[in-house]
């Protein structure tokens, strides 16, 4: 049996089997995150629309009764909008805070499983999701998210891992783009399923939870069986990849594991570009992602049906323009229109200032429904340059010590999907047009702010301390001995 499988794998490039298979995580990984957001709609008792500011309101279909998809066996909680935005932001609380630790272990024991476990044991607790509910209620799905949180956490600094050993420079955007857009394909589908799942399982919400952890599962065991940390560990590779991975990262990967040069990567300009580009980037992708079902709910007036469809048309917008811009990326820089370092903060900068011009639009379009939509769609369009840009940019500055940067840089980047469901809680109590048009400016603000640092500080070089052994390099000529070896023990502490 198992001769067969290496007689048909072999003749398969296993680097971009490894490609299409990390595609599938990161989409089965959104996906599972996202869910609650359009779910909770159904969770939940609609918002009575009882006080003064129905001026400021969009009038819904029977006087603005929410049309909700409910069954027979559903039970529907009295959760107001703090303890959804606490609910929502909950994931993020185990996120944030295992991103490094999880980074440095992927580098140090190599990512397969590390990647793997990232969405086996969240979608685990995907699936006992309803039980706890039934359980615990609010507090009881507050814990399950924080610790689908904390094993979420590894996906893409360990995924980011496995990319710095699996891809030829050359192929890098494109392949970063197609594994890392799968977000995108798991926000459409955690957006668009569970109201079909809601009206014709049968089960209610509960069955959204029991479908999508079942899918997280079963992907488990094709992951152990297909892919690998390295091309040299892998059993089906073929000796013409693997020379060719192995001549094209020869400059780039040491072969020794080594601790991370930490003092440099906090003085770096470059690192910290990065940093504040995904943070950028992120406030606008969390306040979207986490909360765009209610506005479209709460203040839209779609029903949730209509809601998951048309909440999930941005991300397919997004979805198609990542491909678009990888392909636009690379094309400017093989004619030499550009340096890569020019093309990367180029669309950077498109990736963070699209999104906060349009969803501030958006809080203009008022009660238009159609081009509330469209704000939407053309927001989140521009975000996609985001993919051959800022998600591949810890590659460019590190190969090495590829998932440390994303953990680093996603670990901070994570605390906007904290703070995002609590803010827009706190400053949307009523769900008016005029509450979401302040949520807005203040994605347009961040974008900014976010913007100017980008332009200036980002770098596409590879970093002197990438190199572990470099020891007369810059980070010799910065830090003293003694910090060094402080570094060392404090990435020593965190692995353990």
């Amino acid at each position: 049996m198992l001769s067969t499988w290496r007689s048909c794998c072999l003749n398969v490039p296993q680097r971009w089997l490894f490609v299409y298979m990390s595609f599938i995580a990161v989409m089965i990984g959104n996906s599972i995150r996202v869910i609650l957001s359009i779910t909770i709609t159904s969770m939940v008792y609609p918002l009575h629309e009882i006080h003064t500011y129905i001026d400021n309101t969009c009038q819904g279909p029977h006087q603005t009764v929410v049309k909700n998809i409910t069954s027979s066996v559903d039970t529907i909680y009295n959760w107001d909008e703090y303890t959804q935005g606490i609910i929502l932001s909950s994931y993020f609380w185990g996120y944030a805070a295992t991103q490094i630790p999880f980074g440095r272990l992927a580098e140090r024991l190599g990512g397969k499983y590390i990647f793997g476990m990232s969405i086996f044991v969240p979608s685990i607790l995907t699936f006992l999701m309803p039980i706890g509910i039934e359980w615990g209620e609010s507090t009881a799905l507050i814990v399950l998210r924080m610790l689908m949180g904390v094993a979420s956490g590894a996906m893409f600094p360990a995924c980011s891992t496995l990319i710095s050993y699996w891809s030829a420079p050359e192929e890098r955007t494109k392949m970063c783009t197609i594994i890392f857009a799968g977000a995108i394909a798991g926000t459409i589908l955690g957006t668009t399923m569970p109201a079909v799942i809601i009206r014709y399982s049968g089960y209610g919400w509960p069955a959204v939870f029991y479908w999508f952890g079942i899918i997280g599962m079963a992907w488990f065991p094709f992951w152990i069986f297909f892919c690998y940390n390295s091309p040299e560990e892998h059993p089906f590779i073929m000796q013409q990849e693997l020379d060719y991975l192995r001549e094209s990262l020869k400059q780039q990967k040491s072969k020794k594991s080594s601790s991370a040069p930490w003092a440099s990567i906090l003085k770096s300009k470059e690192v910290w570009a990065f940093v504040v580009a995904l943070c950028g980037c992120d406030w606008a992708y969390f306040t979207v992602a986490t909360d765009l079902p209610k506005y479209m709910s709460s203040v839209v007036k779609f029903s949730i049906e209509d809601n998951g469809y048309l909440s999930s048309l941005p991300y397919l917008s997004m979805w198609i323009g990542s491909f678009f811009c990888s392909w636009l990326l690379d094309k400017i820089v093989k004619k030499q229109c550009v340096s890569l370092t020019n093309a990367r903060k180029g669309f950077a900068a498109i990736s963070l200032m699209g999104p906060g011009v349009f969803l501030v639009a958006a809080s203009y379009a008022e009660c238009n429904q159609m081009l509330v939509v469209v704000m939407f769609v053309l927001g989140l369009t521009f975000m996609s340059a985001a993919y051959p840009s800022i998600m591949v940019n810890n590659l460019d500055l590190s190969p090495n010590f590829a998932g440390t940067l994303m953990a680093f840089a996603n670990g901070i980047a994570a605390l906007g999907g904290i703070l995002t469901p609590y803010v827009v809680g706190i400053l949307t109590p009523h769900q008016t047009i005029g509450e979401w048009r302040f949520v807005f400016w203040i994605v347009f603000g961040v974008a900014t702010c976010a913007t100017v640092y980008v332009l200036i500080f980002t770098s596409t070089e590879v970093q002197s301390w990438n190199e572990p052994h470099m020891v007369d390099n810059d980070l010799e000529k910065n830090v003293s001995e003694k910090e060094y070896e402080c570094a060392n023990k404090i990435d020593e502490e965190i692995v353990r």
